[in-house]
């Protein structure tokens, strides 16, 4: 019995295993559009599994795509006269819609629709069937109904998906409302539904009807999820103060944690909106009991009062970091504001000796390894800064050494090769970004790749290397904070080396330098000369699109900015810019939606 019992069971497995193959082929002849082998198939499909609806829905499916509409309804009619399934119903309709027979596709609806009266477990199906043949008010109906019969029961996610279909904007976002209702914690789930709806632009018609959305419900019910998505929907529109405004409240509404305010601060810092960054620190300075927490917004306070400083307020900002160290101690706990202030005094008050002095007490204090990895990491830039690059590569190399396969470890090696590219050792530096082209770190690697091109594109341009070693140089002037250094080094290339590869890099190099100095007429000059004269080389794309947001950000030409962005969408559909450039044109365009 045993052995028979086996050999069923093989049999059995044979046979479904060849079931399953041929649905598999036959699906491919679909796919591929050979609709009559895939018949074929489904056909003997159906016959092996005649009360299955998956092969009867898949046959008249191919059938339909044949045009053989008669056939796909004696099917469907055989069916249906053993049993009036309303899914079948619907199938039964659309194959009379696709004959032009309306009056009898929607006799055939309204009798789906009235099974849900009878029987609320149809509503999914045959919702859904409405919806995989784009029936949607039908499939709204359906919905709607169910409500009224389940109301247990919520289908608002189902409709803010099909109103979105729709483009009708304003119900797609009720329903979603109604869903975070439901499930407050599919919150974030909701913001990846209606972010492609919602653009930069607050007067944008969907974020308008979002707004007054989330106003109305937080007067009727002031429930956290409503304070969140408002908040965000601040975020999206750059709104980074009124976001605070939302986010205080949420906060005084349940007070474990300043983690979501201080995220806000840190994404209205990281998009210059230096004012509403420093308030919020200023309120978790007030708000925090923990002194790490307190630490961290000290820090980020006076990183942003170090941006264009005057002495007099250097001089201030200096006896600011000094007091919280007579406040705070320099221990483990305080070595990110000790990091914080050695970048202070060497590369803001260019007191690179004192800022190498306190550094190296840093070293001595009772830290991890990975602690004094970064301490030598800076050490390291700021040895760079006083040109003394081998002491600055002895640093690098034991980093490496250290930490290795490490983020930090990799980010030496980076910097090892820039430190050699500085030298004019143009080979060693080479070699070493060619490892890290596949770095972890995608932003080491992108920016390995950009310096091994800069290189490999222009060091046989002469045997004395002699434009390289001056855009070498130009770009450490630029690192020690020499921005006018930098631009007479560069304009030299322009002039002494006309014709040769790099001019592009050249130009677009000094054009950033100029934005820095919000000489911005000159940029546009640089980016311009690129788009007009380099218009097939690989910097096309970066110059239209940096002179597009020059344009929308600081020249108020907005339809000058409109036209790089559309320039950017039709001609350069790989450049990394493109997502960015297709958002920002439709805002400047004034679609409804992202």
């Amino acid at each position: 019995m045993k052995k028979i019992f086996s050999i069923l069971l093989i049999v059995l497995g044979l046979y479904f295993s060849l079931a399953q193959n041929s649905e598999v082929l036959a699906d491919s002849y679909y796919k591929k559009g050979d609709f009559k082998k895939a018949l074929v198939i489904y056909e003997n499909l159906n016959k092996e599994k005649p009360y299955s609806y998956k092969y009867i829905y898949k046959l008249v499916d191919t059938h339909q795509q044949l045009e053989q509409f008669d056939e796909a309804e004696n099917i469907l009619a055989q069916r249906l006269a053993k049993r009036r399934n309303p899914t079948l119903l619907v199938e039964l309709g659309y194959n009379f819609q696709l004959k032009d027979s309306l009056d009898r596709a929607n006799i055939l609806y309204e009798e789906a629709i009235a099974h849900v009266d009878e029987n609320p477990n149809y509503i999914y199906s045959i919702a859904k069937k409405f919806e995989d043949h784009s029936l949607l008010e039908q499939a709204i109906s359906v919905y709607d109904k169910g409500k009224l019969l389940t109301p247990d029961k919520n289908y608002s996610i189902q409709l803010a998906r099909i109103y979105g279909d729709q483009g009708n904007i304003e119900k797609m976002f009720e329903n979603y409302m109604d869903y975070i209702a439901y499930r407050p914690n599919y919150l974030n789930n909701i913001k990846r539904a209606v972010s492609d709806f919602i653009s930069e632009n607050k007067s944008n018609e969907s974020n308008t009807y979002l707004r007054r959305l989330l106003l109305k419900r937080i007067q009727q019910e002031p429930s956290p999820y409503w304070y969140e998505l408002l908040s965000w929907l601040y975020v999206q529109e750059k709104a980074y103060n009124k976001s605070f405004i939302q986010e205080k409240a949420l906060y005084k509404r349940n007070p474990e944690s300043l983690d979501r305010i201080i995220e806000l601060a840190v994404t209205a810092l990281e998009d210059n909106d230096d004012d509403t960054s420093k308030d919020i620190f200023n309120y978790i300075l007030e708000t925090t009991q923990d002194a790490s927490t307190a630490l961290t917004a000290h820090q980020y306070i006076l990183e942003i009062d170090t941006q264009n400083a005057s002495e007099k307020e250097l001089k201030r900002i200096d006896e600011s970091y000094n007091a919280l160290f007579d406040e705070f101690g320099k221990s483990e706990l305080t070595l990110p504001l000790q990091l914080a202030y050695g970048e202070f005094l060497a590369f803001h008050k260019k007191d690179t000796e004192s800022a190498t002095a306190f550094l190296r007490k840093s070293m001595k204090l009772n830290i991890s390894e990975f602690q004094e990895a970064k301490v030598k990491l800076l050490l390291a830039d700021i040895l760079v800064l006083q040109e003394r690059f081998n002491e600055a590569l002895i640093f690098y190399s034991q980093i490496q050494m250290s930490l290795k396969n490490s983020t930090i470890s990799q980010e030496a090696r980076f910097k090892v090769a820039k430190t050699s590219y500085y030298k004019g050792d143009f080979d060693w530096a080479e070699s070493q970004l060619k490892i890290l082209k596949s770095s972890t770190s995608q932003l080491i690697a992108n920016d390995a790749l950009d310096l091994k091109l800069l290189i490999s594109d222009n060091k046989y341009e002469d045997s004395l290397q002699t434009a390289l070693k001056h855009y070498a140089k130009a770009d450490l002037f630029a690192f020690q904070n020499k921005t006018d250094g930098a631009i007479a080094l560069l304009d030299r290339i322009l002039e002494e080396h006309k014709g040769e590869s790099i001019i592009d890099q050249t130009l677009f190099q000094q054009a950033k330098l100029f934005e820095k100095k919000k000489q911005y007429d000159k940029a546009v000059a640089n980016y311009l000369q690129i788009i007009t004269d380099y218009r097939e080389d690989i910097l096309a794309d970066d110059a239209h699109y940096y002179l597009a947001e020059l344009y929308n950000t600081h020249l108020a030409k907005p339809e000058e900015a409109k036209q790089l962005y559309e320039k950017i969408i039709f001609d350069f559909e790989d450049s990394i810019y493109f997502i960015e450039a297709r958002k920002k044109f439709r805002m400047l365009r004034g679609d409804s939606i992202n």
